[in-house]
């Protein structure tokens, strides 16, 4: 297809840029911390990536960079690390980010914090690899991948709406996503399951 053909369409997909794939700011929590040059994401809180999953299956990877080097400095900062999670999650902003921070209380059970399609793996090491797959025809299914073993137990079944790739850090973690299929640590579970696409919006 050329880029002609491509830009008659009204959902244009442009997968030959994957640098267009960046850790979006307005959507992320404010104590997260990124670099556009890698996508790597460190800090504290949810963070989204700025590209929405519109093709029926994709499939992604977040590389685990750096964990706290003394573990038996404070337990209890390690322990917390169980809460590292992954998946995907809706568009989130700066209002709903003030509403959890006033949450932290725990006064208002009705505020969630933006994981509900997201899954905790633990026992995680520097150097890990996370997969996560998407399929949105049929049975809408997140699915996720420890060093390429599958983690069935863990599957999300049916969503709705608009997603964005996801990643919940607590301090001491860095990840990296990872995007481009040619630097892919593991293969993805099925030939469907392609880099994710960035969607061009209609001039």
């Amino acid at each position: 297809m050329t880029q002609q053909e491509r830009d008659a369409n009204n959902g244009k997909m442009d997968s030959s840029n994957p640098s267009s794939i960046s850790i979006s700011t307005r959507m992320s929590a404010p104590s997260i911390m990124t670099s556009e040059r890698d996508l790597k994401v460190q800090g504290r809180g949810l963070a989204l990536v700025g590209v929405s999953i519109e093709q029926d299956a994709a499939y992604w990877e977040w590389h685990i960079e750096t964990l706290i080097d003394d573990k038996d400095e404070d337990e209890d900062d390690f322990d917390a690390f169980t809460s590292l999670k992954f998946g995907v999650a809706t568009k989130k902003n700066a209002k709903f980010y003030k509403a959890v921070e006033s949450n932290e209380d725990g006064n208002n059970a009705e505020v969630e914090d933006g994981t509900a399609l997201m899954k905790t793996i633990s026992g995680l090491q520097d150097g890990d690899t996370i997969g996560v797959a998407v399929q949105q025809s049929d049975l809408p299914m997140v699915q996720f991948f420890l060093n390429g073993e599958p983690l069935n137990d863990l599957a999300i079944n049916r969503f709705r709406g608009t997603v964005f790739p996801s990643v919940f850090l607590q301090d001491g973690f860095a990840v990296k996503g990872v995007f481009e299929e040619e630097i892919f640590r593991e293969i993805s579970p099925h030939l469907r399951f392609g880099p994710l696409i960035v969607a061009r919006g209609i001039i």
